[in-house]
């Protein structure tokens, strides 16, 4: 998803890759689903896709990244954002800043993916929303052994202090709906 964007450095496309667009469109959809939101945190900007589609549908956006290239790619991309440095297990915001914070496909990347739920957690007031490699073999994404495991994640979402959890499988990957 980021090659077409980044050609010759960080420069926005007039017509972005309309089928993984729309990809990122049907899931920031369900995370709004039922629900009325107006702040979103979103960690793990990588190449802001999803930040830039949450700020089309009138949020405002936040976001974390422990890459300093992608922070400056997603100030470019949603220019009145706060993004900051930041990695999943510390979040840099206080206790219930955003109604909705979402992690694209993070959690197979942390040191401690229950601390990371913890952290998502402390900072949303309504809901969290993950967004996953699915746990099956397939040709895309991560080898198996560092994917997160979907009985895994239902059991860090118990620990983490969840009241209840959706899950949907969507093409190459899962999808989580975590209630505060």
């Amino acid at each position: 998803m980021h090659e077409k964007r980044f050609e010759g450095g960080i420069a926005r496309l007039r017509a972005p890759e309309r089928v993984q667009r729309m990809e990122v469109e049907r899931v920031t959809d369900l995370c709004l689903e039922n629900g009325e939101f107006a702040s979103v945190l979103d960690i793990g900007t990588g190449s802001a896709l999803f930040a830039e589609t949450f700020a089309q549908r009138g949020l405002k956006v936040s976001g974390v990244d422990v890459n300093p290239e992608m922070l400056v790619a997603a100030r470019q991309f949603v220019p009145g954002g706060d993004f900051r440095a930041g990695m999943a297990e510390a979040l840099p915001y206080p206790a219930k800043s955003f109604d909705l914070v979402f992690l694209g496909l993070v959690l197979h990347e942390t040191d401690d993916s229950l601390k990371a739920l913890r952290e998502a957690r402390r900072v949303a007031c309504k809901r969290v929303c993950i967004l996953e490699w699915a746990y099956r073999e397939q040709p895309f994404g991560p080898p198996l052994a560092d994917r997160l495991d979907p009985k895994r994640l239902d059991t860090l979402s118990k620990q983490a202090g969840f009241s209840a959890r959706e899950m949907l499988l969507l093409d190459w990957l899962v999808f989580y709906r975590l209630t505060i």
